[in-house]
């Protein structure tokens, strides 16, 4: 911890900045609190998103909140640094920017840290996965198959990679390779790396992709990377088809084909010269299946379960099969297999 003091008493700064906004804090029904400015604050509950008629003192009250935040992580607002993630003390993930890059002032967006991680009950329970897919995924992570879970911004994506990962065997070693990490995977061998920051005279900053490199000197059983956001696309890919199968991780996509292609952009991004042909014919190779997530009305479900299907490496794009799909109902309908295997 820093100077400031233990993380009792961050926290306890923390709920005196928040003022009225603590009840939602508080309250594990909130996934979600969307500080757009002291009185344009917005949560993400039980009825999905809502404006709320609570506000903040004043601007300074708000600056006064993203900076002790920040300084929980180690982070500081700064004219060099107007965008940055951070950690609360209870976990939760935020993302905060400021002016002149946040026309209005400083924005801050909460995303709450589940107290007590959903199971694959709670799942069945609310309709986001039927026992005959959950009894499928097991087999495909206990089988080292490579998944990608895709979906959009607050589709539970990394809610989902969580409750894979803790199908796994006790004994594997798991790394965890995150922006910020937000895993709380609760197995007895688990690695978890978080990205850092450089500081204000550009030292100490770790990228996912030196985490990715140091992972693989690590002797991972299983590689979880949070979410692929850039280059490190091409080093997970890479990896998978190099003797670390059973790799999960997320990536922005509205359906499973836009996923690949997602990824294929994403490895494109790396300082690493490959030829587009080769960089297909290695996500072919090297993802199993994708797990389409979404969300509607507040909920959200697996709207599909695809295995990438084989191609040549004079493929033009990519196939896949679907497994598991919902009716044309929508999320409301059933998610029922369609296919064999």
């Amino acid at each position: 911890m820093s100077a400031m003091g233990s993380e009792a008493a961050y926290d306890a700064l923390v709920r005196h900045l928040m003022g009225p906004l603590v009840a939602y804090y508080d309250d594990p029904s909130i996934s979600e609190i969307m500080i757009n400015g002291p009185d344009d604050i917005f949560v993400d509950g039980r009825n999905g998103i809502e404006r709320t008629e609570h506000r903040m003192r004043d601007p300074a009250a708000l600056r006064a909140l993203a900076r002790v935040i920040l300084q929980y992580s180690g982070k500081r607002l700064t004219p060099e640094n107007l965008s940055l993630e951070a950690r609360m003390p209870n976990r939760s993930r935020v993302h905060i920017v400021q002016d002149p890059a946040a026309r209005a002032g400083i924005t801050i967006a909460i995303r709450q840290f589940a107290r007590q991680p959903p199971t694959l009950q709670d799942l069945i329970d609310s309709g986001s996965l039927s026992e005959a897919a959950i009894d499928y995924l097991r087999a495909q992570v206990l089988g080292h198959r490579n998944i990608i879970i895709s979906g959009g911004t607050g589709t539970g994506k990394t809610t989902l990679l969580g409750l894979l990962a803790r199908m796994m065997k006790p004994e594997e070693r798991i790394i965890t390779i995150e922006d910020v990490a937000e895993l709380d995977l609760r197995m007895p061998h688990v690695v978890q790396l978080e990205a850092q920051m450089p500081d204000a005279k550009g030292r100490g900053g770790v990228t996912i992709r030196d985490l990715f490199r140091a992972t693989l000197r690590m002797r991972p059983d299983r590689i979880l990377v949070g979410e692929c956001r850039g280059g490190e696309a091409l080093d997970m890919i890479q990896a998978m088809n190099s003797g670390h199968a059973g790799s999960l991780s997320t990536v922005h996509a509205d359906d499973p084909m836009r996923a690949l292609s997602r990824l294929e952009t994403l490895c494109l991004m790396s300082d690493v010269d490959v030829p587009l042909i080769a960089v297909r014919r290695q996500i072919i190779e090297a993802i199993d299946l994708i797990v389409q997530v979404r969300r509607k009305d507040g909920r959200r479900v697996v709207v599909e379960i695809a295995e990438v299907a084989g191609a040549g490496a004079e493929a033009a794009g990519y196939a896949t099969l679907p497994i598991f799909q919902r009716g044309t109902g929508g999320p409301e309908s059933p998610l029922e297999r369609v296919a064999a295997a």
